[in-house]
């Protein structure tokens, strides 16, 4: 299988064929990882040009520069799902990134009623070491 990627990557599709799977669901799993940190990073530099005023052109070129990395790793991505596909291994959405759950736990501290010293040592039946 031929592929020729927009982006220069640090690998060719028949050198990550020749890898274990081990290794490339590993590489797969970090570069989603980076991918995420890089996507809240441009949005938080995109928030920073919405708002009123002068816009940094530092800003700006790091966004775009950002965004060409985005574009590589998701390349890299597909590279190494379709290597996963020349060995045989089906990589469904088991490999696609999956965005964070968002919680449903209350933000007040849990309380439990901690028994008193009158109930241990009145459960004189069990025979257990009481710290």
């Amino acid at each position: 299988m031929d592929y020729t990627p927009r982006f220069s990557q640090p690998f060719t599709l028949t050198e990550v064929i020749g890898l274990d799977v081990a290794v490339i669901t590993e590489e797969i799993a970090r570069l989603q990882n980076s991918l995420a940190h890089l996507k809240k990073t441009q949005d938080i530099l995109q928030a920073d040009l919405n708002e009123p005023g002068e816009s940094d052109p530092e800003i700006t070129k790091a966004l775009e520069e950002n965004t060409a990395v985005i574009g590589s790793q998701e390349e890299r991505i597909s590279i190494l799902k379709m290597a996963l596909t020349e060995k045989g291994i089906v990589a469904g959405s088991h490999y696609d990134p999956i965005a964070a759950p968002q919680s449903t736990r209350s933000t007040q501290p849990a309380t439990v009623a901690a028994p008193s010293m009158t109930t241990l040592n009145n459960d004189t039946e069990d025979e257990g070491v009481y710290l």
